[in-house]
């Protein structure tokens, strides 16, 4: 389990930590070493880096190739670089790579957020947080490759329950660069019938 502290050191703001802690327990990863490599769906098995420095090593012939997925947060390798060489050991520290993963899952959070037309009722957080973990997994939400999409600001989840971003949030060069596809394109679904909303490509997913 991911300590408190080091939620509440380094991760985005505009999250809680009950949501952070909830993201790492379903789509992160309890060591910083690791890394997970998927091409056309299939896992590549990747011998574990002893260090920072040799996990750098191990993914640089796979960004933008292949669906790599590194640290706590599993974050999106190749997201906010130009090319491979601008990876650095830092991506692999645990602060580091909180600091940067929850801050794209916020953004993450924020489309969902937008598409259910940004609610103030608690009872739908449960399934946003689902949308958006699901989408943090997938890369794809609704036909929207979300770690490419822009920010669209506005509320984090529920109005008035995170930090709300009044303006699109500089990612701090979370674009879409090196790294390829980070999932199958999904059937976008009428936003207008968000109430009754049943997602059915989920089973299966682990």
């Amino acid at each position: 389990m991911i300590d408190m502290a080091l939620i509440e050191k380094c991760s985005d703001p505009s999250l809680t930590p009950a949501i952070v802690e909830q993201f790492i327990s379903a789509a992160g990863s309890d060591d910083p070493l690791a890394i997970s490599v998927k091409i056309g769906g299939r896992l590549v098995l990747v011998p574990k880096p002893a260090d920072p420095a040799m996990g750098v090593d191990a993914i640089r012939n796979y960004v933008g190739q292949a669906n790599v997925r590194i640290g706590i947060t599993q974050f999106p390798a190749g997201v906010g670089i130009t090319d491979t060489s601008q990876l650095t050991p830092e991506i692999f520290d645990s602060c580091s790579n909180l600091r940067m993963g929850t801050a794209l899952f916020a953004k993450v959070a924020r489309i969902v957020t937008k598409w259910y037309g940004r609610p103030t009722n608690q009872e739908v957080l449960p399934q946003m947080v689902d949308d958006a973990i699901y989408a943090w997994r997938t890369g794809v939400f609704e036909g929207t490759r979300v770690f490419e999409a822009e920010d669209p600001g506005g509320a984090t989840f529920i109005n008035g329950k995170s930090i709300k971003r009044e303006d699109p949030v500089e990612d701090s060069g979370l674009t879409h660069t090196a790294g390829g596809s980070e999932g199958e394109p999904v059937e976008k679904m009428d936003a207008g019938k968000a109430g009754i909303r049943v997602d059915l490509s989920r089973i299966g997913i682990r």
